[in-house]
């Protein structure tokens, strides 16, 4: 975990020992609208805090509590609770920044803080920092953590991690996916996991009105050769149209993406009037994240994102400027 240092490890172990030990409450929080990657790290950890004794226990996520279908059935749910108790540390887990956990940033500062993530952006909002921008997930950082407290995978435990990895990686198609990746995930698979229904499950299952809303969104898609930019968008309207939970459109900007002539890829996800979740990727020679994070958002390198404000035209004015510079 080439930047995390060993006293990293032994301040975030240490914390994790002592406040199971005392009996004292622990909270786990990932990052609004949680994809597998943050539900994944998230429950993995707190299924290993509960077999290495911890007591009270609870995972919460900001904002709307409405889980994607793919992870309704997810190993470990019953730590999620909405109204968690006053917590006396805290792990935050695949949340760049403090905007991304929501009223729960209020208890930085407060309570000591571990922070496991993977973001380049990362904003130095912990206390202990567990974050590697070279690890393919936050559950690569999250499956170490757990080898370091000396609990054994087990299946419940290993399910979560792998749907983590794989979410992150693309099914291992993404650049970060290096030897230690798959290493990590045959050792996952060591414990009876069933690589192909958790694939179906978590990515090729939509309900049929998904297929509708893909041809449209992709039919309105717009190149511009001359930015090298592919971009297109999803209206709260195309949800309600096919009557859609917004978990559909994840994995969508992947067909914009394979545009040939484009090497940025835009899409945007409206969440409310006047605002939209923008989606970025690159085929490679642009620094998405850059422009993410100059827009308010964060990211990586190949894939990136932020919240918009304003009409899509606007959105995607601000962006051609942030890629210009």
């Amino acid at each position: 975990m080439g930047e995390i240092t060993e006293d990293q490890w032994a301040a975030a172990t240490g914390a994790l020992r002592t406040a199971v030990a005392a009996g004292d409450p622990i909270l786990l929080v990932c990052h609004v609208n949680p994809d597998g990657d943050a539900l994944g790290s998230m429950l993995a950890v707190g299924q290993a805090l509960r077999k290495l004794g911890a007591t009270r226990l609870q995972a919460t996520f900001p904002g709307p509590q409405d889980l994607p279908e793919p992870f309704v059935a997810l190993p470990g749910l019953d730590l999620l609770v909405t109204a968690p108790e006053p917590p006396a540390l805290v792990v935050t887990l695949d949340a760049a920044a403090e905007s991304r956990l929501g009223a729960y940033a209020e208890l930085l500062g407060k309570v000591p803080v571990i922070v496991l993530d993977h973001h380049a952006s990362y904003t130095g909002f912990g206390d202990i920092d567990l974050v590697d921008s070279g690890a393919a997930a936050t559950a690569v950082v999250a499956a170490e953590l757990i080898a370091r407290l000396g609990v054994p995978l087990d299946q419940g435990i290993a399910e979560c991690l792998y749907i983590g990895v794989i979410t992150d990686t693309g099914s291992f198609k993404y650049a970060l996916t290096t030897p230690a990746v798959h290493r990590l995930a045959a050792d996952l698979l060591e414990t009876g996991l069933n690589p192909g229904e958790i694939s179906r499950r978590v990515f090729d299952t939509r309900p049929f009105g998904a297929v509708k809303l893909y041809g449209e969104v992709l039919g309105r898609a717009v190149l511009e050769p001359e930015n090298a930019l592919v971009w297109s968008t999803a209206s709260l309207a195309d949800l309600e149209r096919h009557h859609l939970a917004p978990y559909v459109l994840e994995g969508l900007i992947d067909g914009i993406r394979c545009a040939a002539e484009a090497d940025v890829a835009c899409l945007l996800k409206q969440v409310g009037p006047a605002e939209w979740s923008v989606s970025m990727r690159t085929r490679g020679g642009t620094d998405v994240s850059r422009v993410a994070v100059a827009l308010g958002g964060g990211g990586h390198r190949a894939a990136a994102g932020f919240t918009g404000h304003g009409t899509p035209e606007e959105i995607m004015g601000r962006i051609r400027d942030a890629l210009g510079e």
